[in-house]
């Protein structure tokens, strides 16, 4: 069963009297250890989808599966109980608190999922720890470079365990070199914990880096992809 399924979605916002159609019955599945890159120009509906397949938000038409699951048929705490233990963020602007440390950031969201304290920082460093920070824990973000602090939100993701990782334009902010350290870090992830990795990107440094490529323009999915095997392709060679 694929880890995320999109049926004939459709979402449109209403600005005054202006309707802007974002999604025009958009149907995609998403397969868990590969890294799948949406790509497309800035307004194209990428953010979109993505707020959809996470449970973010609700499509006006169609039906959405995360891991077996109809996101639809959830309650507003259920899809928040779901996304706590079921998934990981990675934004483009970082999100980290300015008065706590890399490992402390990391640490901070286990609480939420009953982890205590002692199991937290252990799980902090060791996230910390595969996305090459090991000797930057102590710092504040002020102290970290733009990759630093992207890595730091990855971890903080990764620290959860997450079968479903979404990263929302997670290079835009960076050099080319620290862009292709973060998309190979996501990439890692998802073949390493067989993880679903879903990022939206513009930036088209990144599709050479990607399992797969949807190409999205005007709501829709112009093309699909595929430039490496599936995972379990590659274990039967």
């Amino acid at each position: 069963m694929s880890a995320l399924i999109a049926d004939s979605l459709c979402k449109s916002f209403i600005t005054g009297a202006v309707r802007t159609d974002v999604l025009r019955g958009l149907s995609v599945t998403v397969e868990a250890g590969e890294l799948t890159l949406v790509s497309g120009p800035s307004g194209c509906g990428k953010s979109t989808l993505l707020a959809i397949l996470s449970g973010l938000l609700r499509p006006d038409g169609g039906r959405t599966s995360a891991l077996g699951q109809d996101l639809g048929r959830l309650k507003a705490r259920e899809l928040e109980h779901f996304r706590l233990r079921h998934t990981g963020f990675v934004f483009q602007g970082f999100n980290l608190f300015p008065a706590l440390n890399a490992l402390e950031q990391v640490a901070l969201p286990l609480g939420y999922l009953g982890v205590g304290n002692s199991a937290a920082r252990s799980r902090a460093r060791a996230a910390l720890e595969e996305v090459g920070l090991a000797s930057r824990m102590t710092l504040r973000p002020a102290e970290l470079s733009g990759g630093e602090k992207q890595r730091v939100a990855i971890a903080r993701a990764l620290a959860k365990e997450p079968q479903l990782l979404f990263a929302d334009e997670p290079t835009s902010a960076l050099d080319a070199a620290n862009g292709q350290i973060v998309i190979d870090t996501l990439h890692k992830i998802a073949r390493t914990h067989g993880a679903t990795v879903l990022c939206v990107s513009h930036d088209q440094r990144l599709i050479a880096h990607a399992d797969r490529v949807l190409a999205m323009e005007d709501g829709k999915i112009l093309s699909d992809r595929r430039l490496r095997s599936a995972p379990n392709e590659d274990a039967l060679r």
